[in-house]
């Protein structure tokens, strides 16, 4: 019996989402102890958790019941936090996990899925796991919304039902105006706002327009300021029409109970998460700054925690590489990672997450090596 034979046809040429390799195949695959390797590939948060939510995890009981299906507790903090009622909130196990729901809720075999790239992939993986069209209005060449090219797909495709728009971008760090975002709201379809690096961002967040816009879904995390990646948290606001069938699709177990513990601690340590704001964003900026002097680097504007490069043509190469693997292969064997991209608009491209002081200095470092 031929058992591939009985899967969905669209599964058999679906291309796997490639995630990030981690800590321990990093040490065996480089020769070097974890703790050598500085990780900057991945936009994850250096400083971790609030001790606040490390000590609430430590010490959390009831770990062998399920977790409230409900996720009261959770949704009435997120609800104070963000300053939106809990009525409209939904949590998963990150935001991928609400990302795969919408997808769910929305697409049927034969719709299609609006994607801006470059931007982030899972709305890719998401349009092949729900067998929709993916259309695509590709960002000009500074990373900015092409909105009259965006409005003219939608005319010009049947059944597009979905369109992701990230906020500050991955892997950019550009942000969408309210301009531009009123205009696709416009649009007959439901637009999905990815805020998961607002917190890093002089743009407010825009949760609150759900209760406006019908068709406005925003996307949170736990990962990025919250330094949360590993627990697997994240939400969604949506509106009220939406949310309730959202329910009837999500598995009633997630996000577990050691994250939900640890999420409420952490929102509940302001002094913390101000203070991690202000430590990233003054880092980046010091980095943007030690990058652009290198002088062969093109450093793109960023609201988040991660600055995009651009290597230039009078950079180092070697034979059989392009200047972007170069690089990317000359900080990984220092034990230095960074997300290498070779693809539409971001030929040559890598990109770095802000860690720690200590982090810039060792990049910065390894990097004019490559001059001398």
């Amino acid at each position: 019996m031929n058992i591939e034979s009985l899967l969905q046809p669209h599964l058999l040429g679906m291309q796997a989402y490639v995630p990030i390799v981690p800590f321990d195949i990093l040490s065996q695959r480089l020769g070097l102890p974890a703790d050598q390797i500085v990780k900057l590939d991945a936009n994850e948060n250096l400083y971790g958790p609030s001790p606040r939510a490390l000590e609430a995890m430590a010490h959390a009981s009831h770990l062998h019941i399920y977790p409230d299906p409900d996720q009261r507790q959770l949704r009435e903090a997120i609800s104070s936090y963000i300053g939106i009622p809990y009525e409209h909130i939904l949590c998963g196990a990150g935001a991928d996990e609400i990302i795969q729901l919408i997808g769910m809720a929305f697409i049927q075999p034969g719709d299609a899925l609006l994607d801006l790239p470059p931007t982030f992939g899972m709305y890719k993986w998401l349009a092949d796991v729900v067998n929709a069209r993916y259309v695509t209005a590709p960002r000009r060449e500074d990373f900015s919304l092409d909105v009259s090219a965006i409005e003219t797909a939608v005319v010009r495709t049947p059944k597009v039902k979905l369109m992701f728009v990230t906020s500050p971008n991955n892997p950019d760090g550009s942000t969408v105006s309210d301009e531009e975002l009123k205009r696709l709201l416009q649009l007959p379809l439901v637009v999905v706002l990815d805020e998961a690096y607002i917190d890093f961002s002089d743009q407010p967040s825009r949760a609150a327009w759900v209760q406006q816009y019908p068709n406005l879904i925003v996307l949170r995390t736990f990962s990025k300021l919250l330094g949360m990646a590993g627990m697997r948290i994240g939400y969604g606001i949506f509106p009220l029409d939406v949310i309730k069938h959202l329910w009837k699709l999500k598995q009633p177990y997630t996000p577990t109970v050691a994250s939900a513990v640890g999420a409420v601690a952490a929102l509940g340590d302001a002094a913390y998460l101000q203070d991690n704001v202000q430590r990233i964003v003054g880092e980046r900026e010091r980095l943007r700054r030690l990058l652009s002097e290198l002088g062969w680097l093109q450093v793109y504007p960023s609201q988040t925690n991660f600055l995009l490069c651009r290597v230039l043509a009078d950079a180092a190469s070697a034979d059989g590489l392009t200047r972007g693997q170069a690089v990317t292969k000359h900080l990984e064997k220092r034990g230095i990672l960074v997300r290498y991209f070779n693809k539409d608009g971001l030929r040559d491209c890598f990109r770095v997450s802000i860690g720690k002081p200590e982090h810039t200095d060792a990049l910065i470092s390894a990097l004019q090596d490559m001059k001398r």
